[in-house]
């Protein structure tokens, strides 16, 4: 299912996402030299709808393809081809590429294991997976450790920053356990802005001797922690506009993203007779929570306490797929200690 090289393919950098079939045959990883060695790490396209790494990472090499050395060695590992041609986040049947970094028996999940074993030989100076998100969230940056050289990665993307350890079987957990790692949320496909935003931070890291280990600044950082994540439960009709659901979301509901709700914020309105919570609210211990974090108050869903919500779209193929949202609170910069475990 993977393939490995260390040359460029031919037409790589002219090909956009929905054709790279015709030059790709499947996950690819390319090693390419520079003049600093471990390589940097980047992979593109763990979702196939989510382009602009793709994009940053072609107008980047292009930068370098007139005979100038990279500035450090990269590894590059361009993910669902098969999904892009069809402008889907994964296929019916496919394993979602970025939830297959730990465990499991598909053949997404072997791939995985193959671009693991590649990179560990290698020790990567940082890994850095780009995406992109359907709702309206600004540009931040994602770390599963709480170490300065995962921070200052971080940080050299935006001063937002977001700390989750669930789920684990993301691309930036498994990397973690290799050298700082970071996921980059550009925001939407097709904004030249998250093309422009990755492509100066790839070109940056490229650049970079070391990373520092000190802390970094307090003022320097917003930092958040992923609390819990909220799926809507199966088998629950729900739309954003007039129908027959049972649950029927506010129609602007992603502008809520990085806003700090109070408690008695409302979601949605629920279909007379339906009762109770229609969502799966799941901790990062993987305990049910809804009932500490929201109600069914006269017909209507409301928040039982303040939080920030973050990835909330109206893409309703997503939210089956992946989820409805994330929630969050502060996180004080001064500690950055992982809460513990119960």
């Amino acid at each position: 299912m993977l393939t490995i090289t260390d040359q460029l393919p031919a037409g790589l950098l002219s090909t956009p996402a929905a054709r790279l079939h015709q030059v790709l045959a499947g996950p690819t990883l390319i090693h390419l030299p520079g003049r600093r060695e471990p390589p940097l790490f980047i992979s593109t396209l763990l979702h196939g709808n989510e382009d602009s790494g793709l994009q940053a990472v072609q107008a980047l090499l292009y930068r370098y393809s007139g005979g100038e050395d990279l500035p450090r060695a990269m590894s590059l590992f361009i993910g669902n081809v098969a999904a892009a041609r069809h402008g889907l986040r994964r296929l019916d049947g496919q394993s979602d590429f970025n939830r297959v970094w730990r465990g499991g028996d598909s053949p997404e999940h072997a791939m995985a294991r193959q671009v693991l074993e590649a990179m560990r030989a290698r020790g990567p100076f940082a890994s850095v997976d780009v995406h992109n998100n359907t709702g309206l969230n600004p540009h931040y940056a994602c770390v599963n450790r709480l170490a300065p050289q995962f921070l200052h990665l971080a940080t050299l993307f935006s001063r937002t920053v977001v700390y989750f350890t669930s789920p684990d079987t993301v691309q930036s957990r498994a990397f973690a356990g290799l050298c700082p790692a970071v996921t980059l949320e550009c925001g939407q496909p097709g904004q030249l802005h998250g093309v422009e935003h990755s492509l100066g931070y790839l070109d940056a890291c490229l650049r970079l001797s070391e990373l520092p280990s000190h802390p970094v600044a307090a003022h320097d950082i917003d930092l958040f922690h992923t609390v819990a994540t909220v799926k809507v439960k199966n088998g629950t009709r729900f739309g954003f506009g007039e129908g027959d659901f049972d649950i029927r979301f506010e129609p602007d509901l992603d502008h809520l993203n990085f806003q700090e709700l109070p408690e008695g914020a409302r979601l949605g309105r629920l279909r007379p007779g339906v009762d109770g919570c229609l969502l799966d609210v799941r901790d990062e211990h993987g305990r049910e929570v809804c009932g500490e974090y929201f109600s069914a108050v006269d017909g209507e869903l409301r928040t039982l306490r303040p939080v920030m919500p973050s990835m909330l779209t109206l893409n309703q193929t997503v939210i089956q797929q992946d989820c409805l949202c994330y929630l969050m609170e502060r996180l004080d910069p001064s500690q950055r200690r992982r809460p513990s475990a119960p």
